[in-house]
């Protein structure tokens, strides 16, 4: 789990310009992959367009800052700058997402936007998207208490109740994965926000300091230690231990077969393999993946060679790869290869960094009738929840380097750094240290 950047230039002038048109409703959501075991993002819609345009006199700041009136929630569209790509059926990236709480908007100095959210730290924990409601409620609240401690743990809290945290934290599988309102609202949702409800206040304490419980999907018969993975001083709650109750995950036990012309394809793109070159072998040698066929043969590290199939497969052949109900190509580097008829025969287990919560272990430690306290103990060396003092408002980097947004005002209206706006979309574009924003 890496860091956020932070260091956006200061905003010169914010121009906008605010009309009424009509509220419109619900999206859709499409599933991602985050380090856990399920995740729920915004897909592309189309951005509502406006049926009359008024403006206002230039405002000056650093940002344009939009809060809801009363209790209603932003939805917003947001797309990514055109990039140029080697991938077939490339688009330009877009999300569509609703968020509560109030909304910043930055330029960078290339134009580009970046979006934080301010909301109660309950209502951030709300919107974590890390494990599907369906399970067992002892699960869901491992999962709730073990965010709340991470992201305790990653945003230099002070331990004053209700206090409003300065340091952000970032949305995505970096830190860990914060959708928002689930856009239509996800079956049984509820569940999820019991389980943060009933675990209010609830934090794994370690010198009296909020433990860095971090975890992931699936493992591949045990835990590591922080040390061996993070490379960091080695924590005693973060040793490793044998899993055994993982097995319902999909990438519990996996196999990919890539036909070795289409290997060749993808390792000649990634440039660690001769253009042109036939492939006729491939395995597994110690740590490299030994590759060889039309007079040519190399040694290829283990995650390199990972790395170009996981990048290269999908974007040169987006029907067939990843195949099945893998999250990637290669879902994890605990795998070998291997030669066949058919090609390399890659065969793995598990999927995620390999610290911490193992969540289909917890999924399957619940179905055994293990308690929440019990399952967090077993994964982080004893630990069980006390009570902590909670933050009252939290910012949250939900996407940087966007090209555009439209932002939809909730029902009871909003305003625009203070300006009254009482329905409608503000339509929000970037330059060079500037956002423009326009109804």
């Amino acid at each position: 789990m890496g860091g956020v950047r932070r260091d956006v230039l200061a905003l010169v002038t914010l121009l906008f310009a605010l009309s009424c048109t009509s509220n419109g409703g619900s999206g859709s959501s499409t599933p991602v992959a985050p380090s856990g075991s399920a995740s729920v993002a915004a897909s592309a819609s189309a951005t509502p367009t406006s049926t009359s345009t008024s403006t206002v006199p230039t405002l000056s700041g650093t940002r344009i800052s939009v809060k809801p009136t009363g209790e209603g929630s932003f939805l917003v569209h947001a797309v990514y700058p055109k990039t140029q790509s080697s991938c077939k059926h490339a688009h330009t990236a877009r999300f569509r997402a609703r968020y509560p709480g109030a909304l910043s908007v930055k330029s960078a100095d290339d134009g580009t936007l970046s979006l934080v959210v301010t909301l109660p730290f309950e209502k951030y924990l709300e919107g974590i998207a890390e494990m599907p409601p369906s399970w067992p409620p002892a699960a869901l609240e491992a999962q709730a208490i073990a965010a709340r401690s991470y992201a305790l743990a990653h945003i230099n809290w002070s331990g004053q109740a209700d206090a409003e945290v300065a340091q952000p934290i970032c949305a995505t599988t970096s830190c860990q994965v914060y959708g928002g309102i689930h856009v239509p609202p996800t079956p049984g949702i509820a569940r999820w926000y019991a389980a943060v409800r009933n675990t209010e206040g609830k934090v794994l304490l370690y010198s009296g300091s909020p433990a860095d419980a971090v975890y992931y999907s699936t493992s591949n018969g045990h835990t590591y230690g922080n040390d061996q993975v993070f490379g960091s001083a080695p924590l005693p709650y973060l040793r490793p231990v044998v899993e055994r109750d993982d097995g319902a995950s999909p990438t519990s036990h996996w196999h990919v077969t890539i036909p070795f012309g289409q290997l060749a394809t993808f390792l000649s793109a990634d440039g660690v393999w001769p253009d042109g070159a036939r492939i006729t072998s491939a395995r597994s040698v110690g740590s490299n993946v030994h590759v060889a066929g039309g007079g040519h043969s190399t040694s290829i590290d283990s995650a390199t060679f990972r790395d170009a199939v996981n990048s290269w497969a999908p974007c040169l052949m987006p029907g067939r790869y990843p195949t099945g109900v893998l999250p990637a190509t290669i879902p994890s580097g605990w795998s070998t290869v291997g030669s066949d008829k058919a090609g390399a025969r890659i065969t793995g287990r598990g999927w995620g960094h390999g610290v911490g919560m193992v969540q289909w272990g917890a999924h399957g430690k619940a179905k055994q009738g293990w308690s929440a306290d019990r399952i967090l103990a077993y994964y982080y060396g004893g630990l069980t929840p006390q009570q902590y003092p909670e933050p009252g408002l939290i910012h949250v980097i939900v996407a940087s380097g966007l090209a555009s947004l439209a932002v939809q005002a909730p029902t009871d209206g909003a305003t625009v750094n203070g300006q009254p706006f009482a329905s409608g979309t503000v339509h929000l574009t970037g330059n060079a240290g500037m956002v423009n924003a326009e109804a």
